[in-house]
């Protein structure tokens, strides 16, 4: 939704001859970085396994350490769930997902902030 308005606005202040060229290189230039953090970036997703933790990645904006202690159980989760980084409040679910296919569910023992999501607290992960 972000990138369709500043694609909109882009183009809008490109037409207007009355818009400054440093306006116009501003703008450019803050929608090239905001493709590149959040298109490009979870492009890079990898999660590993090491034998004392769990480590999930998305893209260069988050980055969430578990240890094999806080993990109470795992699972493979058959329902649909929404792609990115994003959380689920009311669930207290966090979902770090670039695909809908081999998602898992991990349930932990204690519920944690995640300050990637604006502080959000989750005792499920969903990723894939």
């Amino acid at each position: 939704m972000f990138t369709a308005f500043a694609a909109f606005v882009l183009i809008v202040l490109a037409l207007q001859f009355s818009a400054p060229a440093v306006w116009l290189a501003v703008f450019v230039a803050l929608f090239v970085l905001f493709i590149v953090i959040w298109g490009i970036s979870p492009l890079l997703t990898s999660h590993w396994l090491t034998t004392t933790r769990l480590i999930l990645r998305q893209g260069w904006y988050f980055r969430g350490t578990f240890t094999l202690r806080e993990i109470e159980s795992m699972t493979k989760l058959d329902e649909d769930a929404p792609l990115g980084l994003r959380a689920q409040i009311t669930r207290r679910r966090l979902y770090v997902t670039g695909s809908k296919v081999g998602l898992l569910r991990l349930k932990l023992r204690r519920a944690r902030r995640f300050w990637a999501v604006l502080g959000a607290e989750a005792d499920v992960i969903v990723f894939d």
